[in-house]
């Protein structure tokens, strides 16, 4: 069996040295595709290999047609909308993520960038602290509940939504329950977004929802570009002019942004939730650890495609 790590950003060597001891201790072939330029090189990589490893490098339609012996295809982080799901299912291919591994790295980042909207960007002029503020949390999964966690310890008062987790497991942590998302913004200083992309969350982050938050209020987004309303967002930092917006995935209008508001916004130029050397390596290793159980023991546990 052959295993192929396809990076364009390669893991950390440590991450590297991890996968190899466990891939050589099952009896499997490694191989590595780094810091390639032209997508041809990914196409002729794969052509040959039994599982793929990869980070934030899309597995398209055409990767599926060139890996004519492909049976597993493993995303080493949470997100998995490079993958294309519906291909690796008509292939027979098991696509999965590693869910959990970059959850801290992740969790820390929407803190941090919380304190650097209260402290006016780092700029010179009186802040606030996030002591005595509200913060609710968008989908209360692994990051969810780590960022939840982080924010009690500043002593914020911790509100969450997610209709997809029962409101008793989310009271027992001490945190409140908001019964809708209109709810969450209309009574929190900051929203941590924590949601996917999918067809019912995209755009779904609007001028409704955003004009809703209580004067001073900030949107923290460390989830996806996708859930963004754009346009209306800038709409309504436009009309509420005590409105903020700090994210981890660099918008389309950014430049735009950048040039209206100032100190209220703040974007990295590249996402770097997970660049932490432990998620790099956490995520690396569960990626291996889950492709050779799946080649040796056929477990699917963290499947994403049916």
């Amino acid at each position: 069996m052959k295993i192929l790590v396809a990076t364009e950003k390669p893991f950390a060597k440590a991450a590297t040295d991890g996968i190899k001891k466990i891939t050589d201790k099952a009896g499997y072939e490694l191989v590595l595709l780094e810091k390639y330029t032209d997508v041809n090189e990914l196409y002729t990589a794969v052509a040959d290999v039994d599982a793929l490893i990869v980070r934030s490098d899309k597995v398209t339609q055409e990767v599926i047609d060139a890996a004519k012996k492909l049976k597993i295809v493993v995303r080493a982080g949470a997100g998995y909308d490079n993958l294309d799901l519906k291909a690796c299912s008509a292939r027979g291919i098991v696509a999965m993520n590693t869910p959990g591994q970059n959850s801290n790295a992740v969790a820390e980042l929407a803190l941090g960038m919380m304190v650097f909207m209260a402290r006016n960007s780092f700029q010179p002029g009186t802040g606030t602290e996030l002591k005595g503020k509200k913060v609710g949390i968008h989908a209360y999964g692994n990051v969810g509940k780590l960022v939840a966690h982080l924010a009690k310890s500043f002593g914020m008062e911790v509100f969450a939504f997610d209709p997809f987790v029962p409101a008793a497991e989310i009271e027992k942590e001490g945190i409140h329950v908001a019964s809708s998302i209109e709810e969450l913004y209309n009574t929190c200083h900051y929203v941590s977004l924590h949601i996917p992309a999918t067809p019912e969350t995209k755009q779904s982050i609007n001028y409704n929802l955003l004009t809703k938050m209580p004067k001073g209020g900030c949107l923290v987004n460390t989830a996806r570009k996708e859930v963004i309303h754009e346009t209306e967002l800038m709409k309504a930092l436009d009309e509420r002019t005590d409105l903020k917006y700090i994210t981890d995935i660099l918008p389309d209008n950014h430049a735009e942004m950048v040039s209206k508001y100032g100190t209220r916004y703040f974007s990295t130029a590249k996402k770097m939730g997970a660049e932490t050397a432990e998620a790099n390596i956490n995520a690396g290793l569960a990626a291996a650890n889950q492709i050779v159980d799946f080649l040796t023991n056929g477990v699917t546990k963290f499947q994403v495609n049916k």
